[in-house]
């Protein structure tokens, strides 16, 4: 079912090429005795919870440093008439970004999870301006991705500090454990940055906000229950959103071409590996 990649990932696949796929959907915990980065606790809470955080990444100079890049990326974007929601993919075409999605100390919790062959493949600012008026419906990434088993893990990395007042995450605590969960797709004039949205999502779990400081990461499970709301301060809220998998998982609609092996090992015929670009 393999098909030649698209000329644009940030494309996201249409609801009909999600099911066209044949996906085990369930959560999957972590099974390692011996981590090397996260403590035997923080293992027992991801399985628990379907999420973690918050955890240091960046140091405060790093952090500033990142920030001063990502303005120039958005800068760049809204220059050539794209929103700030649109640096997608941006491990396929900054060298920076790439960077990050190898980090060490990002890296090395999400391999406590998911074991030492771990993959790479997503990286997407996700940029609420002051103001903007958008949020992030309650959704699940499995439901956007040609990926089986659910296996994925998000890293969200604060750009900018994130709290309730200008929109951080907020999950559903335990959902993950919920298998696929049933949503409502949201038109164009929803004010949802993306297209699905779950109704009643204290259903699924307890309800908890994540704000983070700017180089801090949170790690959500690809079956967790989670959104936003609108930024309505006079601060931006940049996210990076890491996105990672075991080397074990098959990836379709050529998504495996997005992929990076950032630990460990992986079949080239499954995860050819995507180089550094050339461009910062």
């Amino acid at each position: 079912m393999q098909t030649q990649p698209p000329t644009d990932f940030a494309i996201i696949p249409t609801r009909e090429e999600i099911a066209s796929v044949q996906r085990d959907i369930r959560f999957f915990p972590a099974t390692t005795v011996a981590p090397q980065t996260l403590s035997g606790e923080q293992v027992h809470a991801w399985n628990e919870d379907g999420y973690l955080a918050p955890l240091d990444v960046l140091t405060p100079d790093e952090a500033t440093e990142y920030r001063t890049y990502f303005d120039d990326l958005l800068a760049q974007a809204l220059e050539a008439g794209r929103d700030s929601y649109s640096i997608s993919s941006a491990h396929m075409k900054h060298g920076r970004v790439w960077d990050l999605i190898n980090h060490p100390r990002i890296v090395g919790p999400v391999r406590d999870l998911l074991g030492e062959d771990v993959i790479g493949w997503g990286a997407h600012f996700f940029c609420k301006m002051p103001g903007d008026g958008k949020l992030v419906e309650w959704h699940q990434d499995c439901s956007y991705w040609p990926l089986t088993p659910t296996k994925a893990i998000t890293a969200w990395l604060a750009i900018d500090d994130a709290d309730l007042e200008n929109g951080c995450m907020q999950v559903a605590v335990g959902s993950h454990t919920c298998g696929l969960i049933e949503f409502e797709t949201t038109g164009a004039d929803s004010g949802n940055v993306l297209d699905q949205a779950v109704k009643n999502p204290e259903r699924y779990g307890r309800m908890v906000a994540t704000p983070l400081i700017a180089g801090q990461m949170s790690l959500h499970s690809d079956l967790l229950l989670h959104g936003s709301l609108p930024n309505n301060s006079r601060r931006r809220r940049c996210g990076l959103t890491l996105r990672f998998c075991p080397a074990d998982v098959h990836a379709y609609l050529g998504w495996n071409q997005k992929g990076v092996v950032v630990n460990g090992h992986a079949d080239p015929a499954r995860w050819p590996g995507l180089p550094r670009p050339l461009t910062a």
